[in-house]
């Protein structure tokens, strides 16, 4: 029983050849033509939907990505002995976060948002959780790779993983000049570096690749606690981080229970709230609607909180009427804000495309009307910097006829241009239809 229990997960069935994995491996491991152009184009898309706070378009640029290439090569490399390997894998690594980090960091130096939308700042503060995705999608990629039939668990470990946001996020650091906002999300794309590449190096010994070097038992040793000492000194902040987020839920649910029970079932209508964390000690600022709490009330209620386990937290309840609605106004300008910068580029850029938006219906008609000999037309912009603070627009109005205009028509052909752009510089030009 225990036998066929084992075979139940045995990992050397359906195995490829060894030669033919590693031949793959090795070959998606560079970063030259190709896969440096895919790789910029998937950064500059990630880069938009991070930007846009768009989900589906960083799972597509993580689909695309060529960045497990070299991690699970150093994977190999390690498993294998194979420092030659490793050494070219590591280079290679080296080369795309670099392009990574530069094409990011000009996309959002260029871009004209710059607020953190939740889709960044949910890659600068990794956890343990973040190591155990990193470790058990590297352990699905590298056993889909090393499959006869692949099967479809690659993409998902690309989307699990997600390799691509935490480098677009450590760009938009850089261009913000944000360094926290830039370590943190380094620090998320090497643990998703370091993990994927451990739990490459446990599949590749656990199907026992053969080494291709010899490596005595001593620096065998060396290595292997060189790995342990790096996941040790990774994972000794993500579980920091964890602790903290944990901590920090606890607390925001201790309140929201303080609320619930103490205010909002006794009848108290709350108009405003906010919980700041990160100070000390704490503060729970809250506005009612029609109570007003006396300092004895108030004294009481700051009792409450601490038994609901709620400590090294100030009570601020807001009663002065001008206070509140500066307060609620402050923070609606806060949320407001960035979509006001959003609204105004887009407002620019629509003004700026309707002033080369030249023709319209009543254009065509009243030219059909009073010159029906022109036949066709079309009218262009041509803008011309006069000098570094002015820009001079000019207005092509070419017009197609069989005869020559008049020489009264064609003046009465040039007013009524000019009457139709009159701030404009006015150029016509005539074309003749010849006859077949």
């Amino acid at each position: 029983m225990m036998i066929n229990f084992i075979r139940f997960f045995d990992l050397h069935q359906g195995e490829d050849k060894k030669e033919t994995v590693l031949e793959s491996v090795v070959t998606n491991i560079s970063f030259r033509g190709s896969n440096a152009w895919i790789l910029a184009c998937a950064i500059v898309i990630a880069s938009i939907g991070l930007n846009v706070n768009s989900t589906a378009v960083i799972i597509g640029a993580m689909l695309i990505s060529p960045l497990m290439g070299p991690i699970v090569g150093a994977g190999f490399a390690l498993g294998t002995f194979d420092f030659p390997l490793l050494k070219k894998s590591i280079k290679n690594l080296l080369i795309a976060t670099g392009i990574s980090l530069v094409v990011s960091f000009l996309y959002f130096t260029l871009s004209p948002f710059k607020e953190a939308q939740s889709e960044l700042l949910a890659r600068i503060s990794p956890n343990i959780y973040d190591v155990l995705i990193a470790f058990f999608g590297g352990v699905v990629g590298v056993i889909a790779i090393t499959r006869v039939n692949k099967g479809n668990p690659i993409p998902g470990v690309a989307i699990a993983t997600a390799l691509m946001p935490p480098l677009c996020t450590a760009g938009y650091g850089l261009a913000i000049g944000n360094l926290s906002y830039f370590a943190g999300a380094l620090y998320l794309y090497i643990i998703n570096c370091v993990f994927i590449c451990l739990a490459t190096f446990v599949i590749v010994k656990y199907l026992r690749y053969p080494k291709m070097h010899y490596v005595d038992k001593q620096r065998e040793k060396r290595i292997t606690q060189m790995i342990t000492v790096i996941t040790l000194v990774l994972v000794g902040p993500s579980l920091y981080f964890a602790y903290t987020m944990i901590q920090q839920r606890k607390y925001t649910n201790k309140v929201e229970l303080f609320i619930q029970q103490e205010l909002t079932e006794k009848g108290y209508t709350i108009i405003y709230e906010r919980l700041l964390q990160n100070r000390s000690p704490k503060q729970l600022e809250l506005a009612f609607l029609a109570k007003k709490f006396s300092n004895r009330e108030i004294d009481a209620l700051s009792q409450s909180m601490k038994s609901f386990g709620i400590e090294n937290t100030e009570l601020v309840i807001r009663q002065d009427s001008l206070d509140i609605r500066s307060s609620i106004l402050n923070e609606i300008n806060q949320r407001n804000i960035s979509v006001n910068e959003k609204d105004l580029t887009i407002r620019a850029l629509n003004n700026k495309l309707a002033s080369y938006e030249l023709d319209n219906g009543r254009l065509q008609s009243d030219l059909s009307i009073l010159f029906p000999e022109i036949e066709d037309y079309s009218i262009g912009v041509q803008s011309r910097y006069v000098d570094a603070d002015s820009i001079s627009k000019h207005i092509a109005f070419i017009y197609a006829t069989k005869e020559s205009l008049a020489e009264e028509q064609a003046n009465k052909l040039r007013q009524w241009v000019k009457n139709q752009f009159p701030l404009d510089s006015i150029n016509l030009i005539q074309r003749r239809i010849t006859q077949d």
